[in-house]
């Protein structure tokens, strides 16, 4: 579903600020992958979903969604491929507009639009068993804004609204490190529950360690702009923070320097 072979990346060449920031990615995800993305800061995991969401172009490197060559397509051309979730809460969601209104524009994506604007009966009640997913009460209050909900429901919304229309590939930076711990939790179950009843493949970029482990069938492991652990299956199951961090140290020759993935 998703192939990614040799990118690089580079910003600011030729400048006193060069940073490589991805040194020849090369990863395969097969249709139904749920991968977690771990590493340390400037490791390149969000830098690789900016690279497949098409948010600049590559310096080499292909970049294939379902068989299609997406690599020269600017960000709004691989759209309707892609789902995306924001670690800001406040991002992928209109405030002034009602809950049932934001899910409409989601439900609407890439269909053509006409002059009439009105969510039908039939599909408030589709939105409403949607949202009774994610256990946050929003199945309730489909006509409030947007805008009078916390942070943790925000992002829910958005994962749904991301989910609605089902893409190819679905991207989640980091879309839990903005919200507290209890939250959190809640989410990644929404998570887990809207990728295995959508058979979602997914990228899901995160700071802790224990949720990488926790959560997905595939976990791959980031350091200096290339994959450097990539475990799955039976494996990953067996996984603890410690044997990741060892894998780690013997595949990169260094020791996993970032508190907020260890302390999660």
């Amino acid at each position: 579903m998703l192939e990614l072979k040799n990118i690089t990346k580079t910003f600011n060449k030729g400048t006193i600020t060069e940073k490589h920031a991805l040194n020849g990615v090369n990863l395969t995800l097969e249709d139904g992958d749920f991968v977690t993305v771990i590493g340390g800061n400037g490791a390149g995991k969000s830098t690789t979903l900016n690279a497949i969401a098409g948010v600049w172009p590559v310096d080499t490197g292909s970049i294939i969604i379902d068989g299609q060559d997406v690599t020269g397509l600017p960000d709004f051309k691989r759209a309707s491929l892609i789902g995306r979730v924001f670690q800001d809460p406040m991002t992928g969601t209109a405030a002034t507009m009602q809950i049932d209104e934001n899910l409409a524009l989601a439900a609407r994506r890439g269909k053509k639009r006409g002059l009439k604007w009105e969510v039908t009966a039939k599909e408030r009640e589709f939105y409403r068993e949607k949202l009774k997913l994610l256990d946050l009460g929003l199945d309730q209050r489909l006509s409030a804004k947007v805008g009078l909900l916390s942070g943790g429901q925000r992002q829910a919304l958005t994962l749904l609204m991301a989910t609605l229309v089902k893409p190819k590939v679905l991207l989640l930076d980091e879309h839990t490190a903005a919200l507290d711990p209890k939250t959190a939790e809640k989410v990644l179950n929404a998570t887990d529950r809207i990728v295995a009843e959508g058979h979602l493949t997914t990228l899901m970029v995160t700071h802790n360690m224990r949720d990488a482990i926790e959560h997905g069938n595939r976990l791959i492991m980031m350091n200096e702009g290339k994959v450097v652990v990539d475990v799955k299956g039976e494996e990953k199951k067996q996984l603890t923070v410690e044997k990741l961090l060892q894998l780690f140290e013997k595949a990169s020759g260094s020791e996993f320097a970032n508190d907020q993935a260890l302390l999660g």
